[in-house]
Order: C-alpha cells, then sequence, then structure tokens
C-alpha cells in the first residue's frame, strides 16, 4: 500500500498584492451563488458560478438560457436636434429558457454579470 503525502519541495506561497488577494476573496464568496451572464449575442445565461480562468471564461453548472431579442430601433426624426429620452427597459417577458447544465461563457463575449439576489438577502446585508 502506497501512503500519499505532501511533497517537501513543495515552493512557499507567493505573496499577492492586497488588490489580488481582495479580487481571490470577492470570487470565493461568488462560489455556488446564482449568477446571470450577459453576453454579446443576446444571450443571458443563468447558473451557479463555479469558476473562472485567467481568460476570463466563466463556468456556471445547472444553467439556463435566455434569448432576448434585441431591442428595436427607435425611429429618429431627421429634423430634431433634442436629444430623445431614452425609454425604460421592459421587462423580459415570454422569454423560453433552454436547459444547459454545465456552461463555459468566454469571457470575450461577456458584456454583464450580475449576481442574483433576493430581497431578504440584501435587506439582511444592510442591517
Amino acid at each position: 500500500m502506497t501512503t500519499l503525502a505532501p511533497s517537501s519541495t513543495t515552493s512557499p506561497e507567493v505573496s499577492e498584492s492586497p488588490s489580488t488577494k481582495q479580487a481571490r476573496i470577492y470570487l470565493n464568496n461568488l462560489l455556488c451563488k446564482t449568477l446571470l451572464v450577459h453576453t454579446t449575442d443576446h444571450r443571458m445565461f443563468r447558473g451557479e458560478f463555479k469558476c473562472t480562468d485567467s481568460d476570463l471564461n466563466i463556468i456556471l453548472s445547472e444553467t439556463y438560457e435566455y434569448r432576448i431579442p434585441p431591442a428595436p430601433p427607435q425611429p429618429q426624426d431627421p429634423n430634431s436636434t433634442t436629444l430623445q429620452p431614452q425609454s425604460q427597459p421592459q421587462p423580459l417577458l415570454n422569454i423560453t429558457p433552454r436547459w444547459l447544465g454545465l456552461v463555459v461563457v468566454p469571457g470575450a463575449h461577456i458584456l454583464r454579470i450580475e449576481l442574483e439576489e433576493f430581497e431578504s438577502q440584501v435587506r439582511g446585508r444592510k442591517s
């Protein structure tokens, strides 16, 4: 029977800058939480954050994909010189999710990442 033990030749832990350490702690706190990842091709992935890599790819498990229709183009009056106020974003209704399971979202295509939280979680953190 062979017993495995840690190697005595392992190098001492490399010291990290404070910002790197803070980023690592932040990412560790996101593990196993539900993220919404928006991509350049008008899709949103909702899944449990598992890990990331040096290329900024994100791996999600238990993932659903949502195809978000692009916003309709706003007609512009060519004679108008005033800026039109932006309309409020409409809630996403009637979007059918597609089950994907384990997903790698390429970092180059990520537009926005949101942490899914419920009001009770936010309220508990403020008090």
